[in-house]
């Protein structure tokens, strides 16, 4: 059976690696027969170990070699044709016998976030997705590597199951650093890149195991549906998992309690019924499913029709799809060994054109330079025009400024004749008031002399006039009192006068004393009048 043993290559070949005492690449033929006889237990084979030492006559085996007796003597005992669902069942055996063997080699650290389980089940991922190629460095070695991209499109589908950030920036340069990536690599690339911040074991065993179910159990959808009975046609609630040969439901999403298997093949149709149902047209007979909603019935419809597209392959859906990357890449790889052939023949050619071009440039290098030596002389001849059309500019410049300064300092010395004229004129005028304001300032001080004499003798006059009115005040003081002198003696004579009326006196001896204000109120008048005219002498 040539596909049971392609699929199973990389894990026979990790078996057949933890064998090897040293790595010149050969196992002794006894560790062999152990292994070959597990895995003829395993294909209900019995004694297929017995052809070993009778295969070849040394004593050790390359894998080729090894390889070479178990498709002949192993895997030719099968039948030609077996259907997916015991293609997978072979190769889970075989894988946990290869595993037994290579166990010790790939437990987990103490401080890993992987189980066992979970590593088993990354063990199994990278056999089905890794590719055997000779060793570079052992002519009779192999070794089973992974592509960066695989691991890039693997660990995204970690991350994105456990909601992590996926940064595809470090796996483009990780394509660019490394070419292909040995397993332990490979897990470490997962726990670092993938469940960075992730503590939850229990979180990671689940994304782990999903993409186990997903690329080696060829998975190609799971969930929720709801199921007609046959003998009861009500509506029961299962979860689904649909592979390209079977449809399996169980009870719950855990997966342990299976409660049928519906075979799917390649004539089954599917047809899409109102209210979100679903029906799967067999052979034997028609089966009916529901679904929550209008889109995941779409996703249904479109699971089924892929897995009846697929149910009568000989290889996995998930094999054929990384066979379909495989053969993309090695196209590409073709298209870029093309490319750099190309750019090596257009290298050369790019030489040889240098070449021409060293040659063309030593002539033109020499040209050139008698080129420069005539551009440098009409240069100087330029320059030297350019330097006398720009001094005769500033001769014109400066005779313009010249004529110009001239004109200026002709208006300015008119401007300051004009000034004079007009300083001279001011200061004659000046003089003029000048003189009037000296012959006006003569006139009023004789006019002050004038009045400061008349004032002298009105005051002359006033004190003469004062010692007068002195004079009188005293005379008819000494009148007074001769009066009194005199009354006093008649009394004295005549005491019946003393009730006699008084002897009304005469208006002519005595000066009457109202004549006397008018001689004060005339001396107050002159006195006013003198300072009148003082004051206007002044002014």
């Amino acid at each position: 059976m040539a596909v049971l043993l392609e699929n199973t290559t990389n894990i026979v070949w990790q078996a057949f690696v933890s064998l090897q005492q040293d790595d010149s690449g050969f196992v002794h033929k006894s560790k062999l027969k152990v292994l070959t006889a597990n895995i003829g237990t395993v294909l209900d084979l019995y004694g297929v170990e017995k052809g070993i030492e009778h295969f070849r006559s040394s004593q050790t085996l390359n894998f080729i070699q090894y390889k070479y007796y178990l498709q002949k003597e192993v895997f030719s005992s099968l039948p030609d044709k077996l259907n997916l669902t015991e293609l997978r069942n072979y190769e889970s055996s075989i894988a946990d016998i290869c595993w037994v063997l290579c166990r010790k080699q790939f437990t987990p650290r103490k401080n890993s976030k992987f189980s066992e389980t979970s590593l088993f089940q990354i063990f199994r991922i990278f056999s089905v997705l890794a590719e055997l190629i000779p060793d570079s460095k052992n002519e009779n070695g192999y070794q089973v590597l992974l592509h960066p991209s695989e691991a890039r499109y693997v660990s995204q589908k970690v991350a994105k199951s456990l909601g992590c950030h996926f940064d595809d920036e470090d796996f483009i340069n990780l394509n660019v650093s490394m070419s292909s990536i040995r397993f332990s690599a490979f897990v470490a690339l997962i726990e670092s890149k993938c469940l960075s911040g992730i503590t939850d074991s229990l979180a990671i065993s689940e994304a782990i195991a999903d993409i186990y179910q997903t690329i080696v159990e060829d998975v190609i959808k799971k969930g929720l549906m709801t199921k007609k009975g046959y003998i009861f046609p009500a509506m029961r609630e299962f979860w689904f998992v649909l592979r390209p040969s079977e449809l399996t439901y169980f009870k719950t999403r855990t997966e342990k309690d299976r409660c049928g298997t519906i075979p799917i093949e390649s004539g089954s149709r599917i047809e899409s019924k109102s209210g979100n149902r679903i029906a799967l047209c067999t052979p034997d007979r028609t089966y009916e499913f529901g679904t929550t909603d209008y889109m995941t019935r779409l996703q249904w419809i479109s699971a089924f029709q892929l897995a009846a597209d697929h149910a009568d392959g000989s290889q996995s859906y998930q094999r054929l799809q990384f066979a379909k990357r495989k053969l993309l890449r090695r196209d590409r790889f073709q298209e870029m060994v093309i490319a750099k052939a190309q750019l090596q023949q257009e290298r050369i050619m790019r030489e040889m054109a240098e070449d021409e071009a060293k040659e063309l440039k030593a002539v033109v290098i020499e040209e050139t330079k008698k080129l420069n030596d005539l551009e440098e002389l009409k240069e100087k001849l330029e320059k030297l025009l350019v330097e006398e059309t720009q001094a005769k500019r500033d001769e014109e410049i400066v005779r313009n400024l010249q004529a110009r300064v001239l004109a200026e300092e002709w208006e300015k010395r008119e401007e300051l004749e004009r000034l004079q004229e007009e300083q001279r004129l001011l200061l004659e005028e000046e003089r003029k008031k000048r003189l009037e304001f000296e012959e006006l300032q003569r006139s009023k001080e004789q006019q002050l002399r004038d009045a400061e004499e008349r004032l002298k003798q009105l005051e002359k006059e006033k004190q003469l006039l004062d010692d007068q009115l002195r004079n009188a005040h005293q005379n008819i003081k000494k009148s007074e009192n001769e009066k009194e002198i005199i009354e006093a003696r008649l009394y004295q004579v005549s005491p019946s006068l003393k009730n006699a009326t008084p002897v009304r006196r005469s208006q002519s001896f005595i000066p009457s004393t109202k004549q006397r204000p008018i001689i004060l109120r005339s001396t107050k008048k002159q006195d006013t009048d003198k300072s009148k005219r003082s004051s206007e002498i002044l002014d």
